[in-house]
């Protein structure tokens, strides 16, 4: 149950932090954003606000934020067609009802001659059965209502292609961006809670029964010389203790008192994956400290960024393997194992996934925010923009490709774990 409630909090975080990048900036671009959701598929919840739709659905594969224009939205008014309007107070037509107007007796019906409802905001036409040439304003906020639904018409000054190429760029590049600043966040808060580790080779938590403990020292020590050659660093330290399992090391420690000693210990040998290296069973001393807090956060979101990135290079020389990826049912499994070792381990694991969410959605891949990124690049460079069918019809492909990789991804996770 620790689990299932951790998957679900961490998922919903990083999925929620990421779509309300895009949400925030979309709005601030004066797009109009009709669903902020979080997941896919059928609704679980959802309530509307103002002019946005908010839901959970049942999927949790992902999220997405619905800006107007980027889909096919509303039913085109066509000459002869019937509809039925409703008015406001100002005398500007409120509802346009395409169908079951019978369930709108107070409406008037015309019939169509002429529309245009993302420019000028008109409808024209007839009372039926009347000869005079009507002309109606239609209000930026009126709404559109098929089989009872209603949707909110988009004035093309609200659509996400009316905007500047930076208000698009920055709408797309919000979610992402919004993941990095999420990983130094919680970097900050680990720095500043667990301590930030030190340059200095000053030892922390001594592990009980290790060759550590045995030999003497204490947390706070720090060494200052092995068989005689000076060391400065924790790397230094611990790339000796690495290279020398089972071999007898002379250490110089200096006490927290001030006093130096030397104390006598053997690395024991540790096997791993193909893998043998010597561990003393010590962690690296971690200071408390809010000043420090924060470049420790960038640094390791950078770090975090640079391994995600080395994996992900993998793809272009070939040494890549279907088996590395994990869908949800593999990120579920390692987030089991992750809670068991404490709730600092499970924010740093939070803070991974944030950073590897964000790189991933930057791959200039159709149906990423990367490959949408490079749409708005390629309309820099040429000076105009690729039609809106090609470049949906692209994404619907990758979009396509994107599921059927993560029915693939997720298939293997099910035979890791119970086959």
């Amino acid at each position: 149950m620790n689990t299932i409630i951790a998957f679900i909090l961490m998922f919903g975080l990083l999925v929620f932090v990421h779509e309300f990048g895009h949400f925030i900036f979309a709005k601030k671009a004066g797009m109009l954003v009709r669903e902020l959701a979080i997941g896919f598929g059928p609704k679980v919840f959802s309530i509307k606000k103002k002019e946005t739709l908010y839901t959970i659905r049942l999927l949790p594969m992902g999220g997405y934020v619905r800006v107007a224009g980027e889909d096919p939205e509303i039913t085109e008014l066509k000459p002869g067609q019937q509809i039925a309007l409703e008015f406001n107070q100002a005398g500007s037509v409120d509802k346009i009802i395409i169908n079951k107007k019978s369930k709108h007796p107070t409406a008037r019906v015309i019939e169509v001659e002429k529309a245009d409802l993302e420019h000028e905001l008109f409808i024209e036409g007839y009372d039926v059965g009347e000869e005079e040439k009507l002309r109606f304003t239609v209000d930026p906020k009126a709404d559109f209502v098929m089989d009872e639904v209603e949707t909110q018409i988009a004035p093309f000054d609200r659509q996400f292609a009316s905007k500047t190429k930076r208000q698009r760029f920055m709408q797309l590049f919000a979610g992402p961006m919004m993941n990095f600043l999420l990983t130094i966040v919680i970097f900050a808060i680990l720095g500043f809670t667990q301590g930030v580790p030190t340059d200095e080779a000053k030892l922390g938590t001594i592990q009980e029964d290790s060759p550590a403990e045995e030999a003497g020292f204490e947390a706070g020590d720090e060494v200052i010389a092995i068989d005689g050659t000076q060391v400065t660093m924790w790397t230094e330290f611990q790339t000796t203790v690495r290279d020398n399992p089972e071999t007898t090391l002379t250490m110089t420690i200096l006490r927290e008192n001030g006093e130096e000693q030397e104390l006598v210990v053997t690395p024991r040998l540790v096997e791993s994956q193909d893998q043998q290296f010597g561990q003393l069973g010590v962690r690296q001393y971690m200071e408390k400290s809010i000043a420090k807090a924060i470049p420790y956060s960038i640094e390791e979101t950078y770090a975090t960024s640079i391994l995600i990135l080395t994996s992900l290079s993998q793809l272009v020389t070939g040494d890549f393997s279907i088996d590395m990826l994990a869908g949800p049912v593999g990120i579920y499994d390692a987030t089991d194992q992750v809670v068991q070792n404490g709730f600092a381990t499970f924010l740093m694991w939070t803070a991974m996934l944030s950073v590897n969410l964000g790189i991933i959605n930057l791959l200039p891949l159709p149906a990423l925010d990367g490959g949408r990124l490079l749409f708005v690049g390629i309309e820099a460079v040429r000076g105009k923009p690729i039609s809106p069918e090609k470049e949906g019809f692209v994404h619907f492909v990758g979009f396509a490709l994107l599921m059927l990789l993560m029915i693939v991804v997720t298939w293997n996770d099910i035979q890791r774990l119970f086959l």
